[in-house]
């Protein structure tokens, strides 16, 4: 969760959803420098968000399959749970 909640990996991820981009597609559709890029997409790829994939001099960059399911799960039950009444603790 915490890897997400950055707001520039959050686009990125948004962007990876739609399409394979490379890291010149992602500093044009965002706005920023190579060095911030390449270091939230190195933070993606630690945490398993991101496959890559070689294309002759640039590599292209791309969701994991099934990497952001446990991540669905949770914010699905957190809205069940928001939806419905919950206890209170006793102070």
């Amino acid at each position: 969760m915490q890897v997400v909640a950055d707001p520039v990996r959050w686009r990125i991820l948004t962007l990876l959803a739609g399409e394979q981009l490379c890291t010149t597609h992602l500093q044009d559709l965002l706005g920023a420098k190579q060095t911030l890029v390449s270091h939230h997409l190195k933070v993606l790829r630690e945490a398993g968000l991101v496959d890559t994939e070689p294309c002759g001099r640039f590599t292209y960059y791309r969701l994991r399959p099934g990497a952001l399911d446990g991540l669905a799960e949770v914010v699905a039950g957190m809205a069940a749970a928001s939806r419905g009444d919950v206890d209170r603790r006793a102070c």
